[in-house]
């Protein structure tokens, strides 16, 4: 999955906030991608100097370990404090700064910035459990239920990621088993299901987004089975900043 990236890095003068954008059509060329989606090398040029960064960070993956999940390992370095991670088929309608200013809004033990799924997909994916426990919130939709994340638009703070024992733990693959088998969890959507999966146990971990940040399109899952309760999830009031066209739905140009 092709994304953008901004970050937020100390530095001893001033904040620097950047965007990387990588397009399609040269994708290939600036991530080193292969049609399955390896990472052979991720080279990021920073338009900021000063004494604490350096003017180009390079990563290249172990030969052993090309896998696109250590994209975004070349961003751990602790001057690098806060990442913005976006997808490219979406649509700005306000300008990007506000978004950083989302930062100031996390609790104390948030980690991560993102916003609701706008559809049922995860009412599909936690059946099992929502089959188990007929008075779960897990799969619901919003305002009173947990309907899962998606991961258009995401806000990581990394400084807190690495400051947080509870995110840390999480991380292990023996704490992931235990959350998968408990939710009868099979996801197919990447770091969307981990952060949904762990999102159930641990909503502290997570400042959730205004749908406005993410206003998602696709409507697949109400012609799949959902019609019924699509528009629980699919509503979004307010004025749009970011219109998301998943699964390849136009965008007004409006």
């Amino acid at each position: 999955m092709v994304r953008q990236l901004g970050w937020d890095v100390k530095k001893t003068t001033r904040e620097s906030h950047t965007v990387l954008r990588v397009s399609e059509k040269d994708e290939s060329q600036a991530f080193g991608m292969k049609e399955e989606s390896f990472v052979e090398e991720v080279i990021l040029e920073l338009d900021f100097e000063g004494p604490d960064v350096p003017p180009r960070s390079h990563y290249e993956a172990p030969e052993e370990d090309k896998t696109g999940g250590k994209l975004l390992q070349c961003f751990q370095a602790d001057k690098i404090l806060r990442i913005i991670q976006l997808d490219l088929d979406l649509k700005y309608k306000t300008n990007i700064r506000e978004l950083f200013e989302e930062f100031d809004n996390f609790l104390p033990g948030a980690v991560i910035g993102i916003a609701r799924e706008m559809q049922p997909v995860y009412r599909h994916t936690f059946w099992q459990f929502r089959h188990e426990n007929p008075k779960t919130r897990v799969g619901s939709p919003p305002p009173e239920g947990l309907p899962g994340f998606n991961s258009g638009v995401m806000l990581l703070n990394l400084e807190a990621m690495r400051q947080s024992p509870l995110y840390g733990r999480l991380l292990e693959p023996l704490q992931v088993q235990q959350l998968a088998d408990k939710y009868h969890f099979r996801g197919h959507l990447g770091d969307q299901d981990f952060f949904t999966m762990i999102g159930m146990e641990h909503p502290e971990l997570f400042h959730v987004l205004d749908c406005t940040w993410n206003r998602q399109l696709c409507t697949w899952w109400r012609d799949h089975g959902y019609s019924d309760v699509f528009e629980a999830y699919f509503r979004c009031e307010g004025h749009v900043k970011i219109y998301h066209g998943n699964c390849n739905t136009p965008i007004p140009e409006a």
